[in-house]
């Protein structure tokens, strides 16, 4: 499996509306074909050290078979239109890959 493990830092001054468009917008990125499984999630409020980032507003980990899955992730429609529509809404965006 590949774990793409997307960070975003929305905007501070987002409207309660615009925090829903995005979450909408997030959630769409499950109807992927090449997607296996999609988690969405904020900040756990683990304990406060160090090494550990809360500074992020949404995680988003999506699940794929392998690097070629993807890959046709990256251009499929849904995610380039999640991308068009919502990159006015966030400041900063962080991957990590693994697999």
């Amino acid at each position: 499996m590949l774990f793409h493990c997307v960070y975003f830092w929305l905007k501070s001054d987002l409207t309660p509306a615009q925090r829903a468009e995005f979450q909408r917008g997030v959630e769409t990125l499950a109807g992927i074909k090449s997607v296996e499984k999609v988690s969405i999630g904020v900040p756990a409020a683990t304990t406060r050290r160090p090494m550990i980032d809360h500074s992020y507003d949404v995680a988003l980990i999506v699940e794929c078979r392998d690097v070629a899955a993807e890959a046709a992730y990256q251009i499929d429609p849904i995610h380039l239109e999640f991308v068009e529509k919502c990159k006015h809404l966030w400041t900063k965006v962080q991957i990590y890959d693994s697999q």
